[in-house]
């Protein structure tokens, strides 16, 4: 078999079991692990899959572009935003994260001026703006085409000298094993960076993004405060729901 039919072949079994398992799928074809490995690199590298130990994932229908997702499962988006809310607590600083998810929240605040509200995504600033009477601070830096929010070095200095209350952040991938991913490595850091200087970290986990996996990480499950799904999603763990006030450290952050 051609290395093409094989990665063909490969693109079949991760559309028909949603994963590849590469000695299972090395066995079938009578061929080595190393070679189902280099197929599934070559996959990976060019945005067909998401490698994982021991095989390969679907990539993430939220890893699309944030156009593309402003219509993928807004009723869920819309249900996670509304429990996200009730987590705000009057006059709080809080950070609103990125992603579209993000943005359903950012039209849903409460009516509270007392309220500061920081965020790199221009358009969850917006939203802010247009929806609440919150105090809206934003993070500079280079905007990523792909996400629409702002990362790069000029975002890191900016967000080293901001604390919150609780920061709301987006991902687009969330599985009990692999924990909290991204598709974009700047994007990664610029999370984890904030999640550095909240008190709680509520994840906002929609269910386009529930048991899938990102290429890169950016926290493990048990970093965070709550992981926030949307309650009619059948979750991988649906105890994740529930806050983990054991899972975090929250008094050494400044």
């Amino acid at each position: 078999m051609l290395s093409a039919q094989r990665r063909s072949h490969l693109l079949d079994l991760l559309d028909r079991d949603g994963r590849i398992v590469a000695k299972d799928a090395a066995a079938a074809l009578g061929l080595s692990e190393d070679s189902i490995r280099r197929d599934l690199r070559e996959l990976a590298e060019a945005g067909l899959c998401v490698r994982v130990y021991g095989g390969a994932l679907p990539v993430p229908a939220a890893d699309r572009p944030f156009r593309d997702r402003l219509s993928l499962g807004t009723a869920s988006k819309e249900r996670v935003a509304r429990i996200a809310a009730e987590r705000i607590r009057p006059g709080s600083t809080i950070i609103i994260d990125a992603g579209t998810t993000a943005l359903a929240l950012a039209r849903l605040l409460p009516d509270d001026p007392t309220l500061t509200v920081i965020t790199p995504s221009p358009a969850v600033a917006l939203a802010v703006a247009e929806h609440s009477p919150a105090r809206v601070i934003m993070i500079g830096g280079e905007l990523g085409r792909h996400s629409m929010v702002a990362g790069g070095a000029l975002a890191a200095e900016a967000i080293r000298h901001l604390s919150a209350d609780a920061c709301f952040l987006g991902v687009t991938g969330f599985h009990p094993e692999h924990g909290l991913t991204t598709g974009d490595l700047d994007d990664a850091a610029t999370k984890r960076a904030l999640a550095e200087r909240s008190t709680d970290v509520y994840v906002l986990a929609s269910e386009e993004k529930v048991g899938a996996v990102s290429r890169y990480p950016v926290l493990d499950v048990g970093e965070v405060t709550e992981v926030i799904v949307d309650p009619k999603t059948d979750g991988p763990d649906p105890s994740t729901r529930t806050e983990g006030s054991d899972a975090r450290d929250h008094q050494d952050r400044g």
